[in-house]
């Protein structure tokens, strides 16, 4: 049992104190102070120590911005592509290659989901597509089913699962090949001996298909064979195989009469038919076929979004040159991009081939000058807003590309027009401060949004459809509900007009631009700022905008002639592209080109790219 001065030590030594003698203790106590003095020492001169630490670990690079890392990675990833221009002989993705509604088409999107689906083990989602899809498939997959134990039963013998599958539609037709089931199991029975249940089996299944005898004399042999001592003892039979054997040849007797009478005409019906390598075939047919190639092969993380090239552009690639005013407004042509539509002052839009930066054409009829224009997605019509208040809706399929439909009922300029995702109507605002919906294929005026105070400069559509979003000079944004035609939400943060707003592919992320000199990011959902972008230039002029560029850049024009790039992530400023003489009003990129183009009050256009003999400097 210890005793209280044990316990007192050994609480003494767990609480950091020694149990040291008074000589002891003298010593500890030197040591102590030489201890105290040294730690005085080093902590009056740690500042100066920390600072000559820092600076060897900068020196030896171990100490760096987070920005300056970030800004590291936008330069490897850009380099990470070489140019290969645009591939203006291939096959474009367009309707004419298969008509999606054709029946044929839907089957076969609908074959590779459900085996996509089977293949994962998604049996409850497969049998609902079935059934909503009216699929014929799902009776030949059951017929597929019903084929392999038919099989497995002959293998094995089971006749009476194989007696089972022949009352069946697969092979209750098929009379022949009955016979040489039914023939099979007779030859069993004389091979084992069980003559009686041979002799009921001959008449009651065998008499009545004694016409499909292979031979002339061959149910006569199969009666002699009642009396034989063995199979081989009836010359129809001498050279059976024997049970094994003759059991795989009828197997495969049954497989070729699957192939000849079930196959459909075209052959395709008992293809396989896998998900997964169709949309590997088609992501590499876009890394092959877009303006840029990765010189390593990238790794793709999403299927909801073409591949493009990652590039930071950083060079003009061309000007187009032919407006006589300045140049408002500028587009792509469709997804694709393949031409580009500009609208100036001079009243007319041109349309220029991306590719050659060639006009190709002057649409003409605007009495006033043009401040938007706006593509469907697949580029067969352009509509365009314009100061003598009208919007014009324009045959982009057409050699002369020609006007189709001018919608009116504006009171003073037109500012902003903008495509529905579904193509089918189109949403404009102006200087009467009214947000008007019309549809494109009547050309009637829809539904009217009333709330601005003062005019409305730029509108557009969410991702989904459902919602249109203005901005106006009176300082505010607003969500309009398309069906009830309510204002929803008012974002009432800038301090200026506001010139511009954007939505970002998935509809998440909202950009505005104002002339407050800033463009902010809005979390849609929870409508609250992220972050203000800065450094361009806009407070007076009419209208200078900003949009989103690949899935983490932002592009914008400003009063001081140079384009703007921004890091969506950190708001910090990429790239600043210097060719314009006088302020730029837009500038759009285009995934499928994997090129900018911006408008400018010099009257020109410039396209811009990642030229990769000039060095990428963030």
């Amino acid at each position: 049992m210890s005793s209280t001065a044990d316990i007192e030590s050994e609480n003494a030594s767990a609480s950091g104190q020694s149990n040291l003698t008074p000589k002891h203790k003298s010593e500890h106590g030197e040591i102590e102070s030489q201890a105290s003095t040294s730690l005085a020492g080093l902590t009056h001169k740690f500042p100066q120590v920390l600072v000559e630490v820092e600076k060897q670990r900068e020196q030896e690079g171990q100490l760096e911005d987070p920005r300056l890392n970030r800004r590291k990675s936008f330069v490897n990833l850009a380099t990470g592509n070489h140019h290969v221009a645009a591939h203006l002989g291939c096959i474009r993705p367009t309707e004419d290659i298969f008509n999606p509604e054709d029946p044929n088409i839907r089957e076969d999107i609908i074959r590779m989901i459900i085996q996509y689906l089977s293949d994962e083990g998604y049996t409850s989602s497969k049998t609902t597509l079935y059934d909503e899809a009216n699929f014929k498939g799902h009776e030949r997959e059951e017929r597929v089913t019903e084929v392999n134990r038919l099989k497995k039963g002959i293998i094995e013998g089971d006749w009476a699962e194989v007696d089972k599958l022949c009352a069946k539609p697969l092979v209750k037709n098929q009379k022949s090949f009955l016979y040489a089931v039914y023939k099979q199991q007779y030859l069993e029975y004389i091979e084992h001996q069980e003559m009686q249940k041979a002799f009921t089996f001959l008449n009651k299944r065998l008499k009545p298909l004694e016409h499909l005898q292979m031979t002339p004399n061959e149910f006569k042999d199969l009666c002699y064979l009642l009396t034989a001592k063995a199979v081989h003892d009836a010359p129809s039979f001498k050279n059976w195989e024997g049970i094994g054997p003759a059991r795989k040849k009828l197997v495969e007797q049954f497989q070729n009469l699957l192939n000849f009478e079930n196959a459909d005409k075209d052959g395709t019906a008992n293809i396989y038919a896998p998900l997964t390598p169709q949309m590997l075939f088609a992501v590499a047919y876009q890394i092959e076929f877009s303006r840029y190639h990765p010189r390593v092969a990238p790794r793709v993380n999403t299927l909801l979004q073409d591949y493009t090239s990652f590039i930071i552009p950083n060079a003009i690639r061309a000007t187009l040159v032919g407006h006589r005013g300045n140049v408002k407004c500028v587009e792509f042509v469709g997804q694709e991009g393949r031409e580009i539509v500009s609208g100036s002052s001079d009243n007319t839009l041109r349309i220029w081939d991306t590719e050659s930066a060639r006009e190709i054409g002057i649409l003409e009829g605007h009495e006033s000058r043009i401040w938007d224009v706006s593509s469907n997605k697949n580029g067969s019509y352009v509509s365009s807003a314009s100061g003598d208040g009208t919007i014009k809706l324009w045959d982009m399929k057409s050699s002369k590309h020609t006007c189709v439909t001018s919608l009116s009922g504006h009171a003073g300029d037109v500012y902003t027009v903008k495509f529905h995702p579904g193509d089918n109507h189109i949403v404009a605002g102006g200087y009467d401060k009214i947000v008007r919906l019309y549809d494109v294929n009547t050309g009637q005026l829809v539904k009217m949004f009333n709330g601005h105070q003062l005019s409305v400069s730029k509108t557009i559509f969410n991702p989904l459809g459902n919602l249109i979003i203005s901005g106006s000079k009176d300082n505010t944004i607003k969500f309009w509900d398309i069906v009830s035609g309510l204002c929803i939400r008012t974002i009432s943060s800038h301090l200026g007009e506001v010139t511009s707003v954007e939505m970002n592919s998935n509809g998440t992320l909202l950009l505005s631009s104002s002339k407050d000199n800033s463009n902010r990011l809005w979390d849609v959902r929870m409508v609250r700022p992220i972050r203000r972008l800065k450094g361009h230039q806009n407070t007076s002029k009419n209208f200078i905008r900003a949009g989103f560029a690949s899935n983490s850049l932002i592009v914008g024009g400003s009063e001081d002639g140079i384009v703007y790039i921004w890091d969506q992530d950190t708001g910090e400023v990429l790239q600043k592209l210097r060719g314009h003489t006088g302020m730029v009003y837009n500038a759009i990129w285009n995934a499928k080109q994997s090129l900018f183009v911006s408008c400018s009050d010099d009257r020109t256009l410039n396209t811009w790219w990642y030229d990769e003999s000039r060095s990428l400097e963030l």
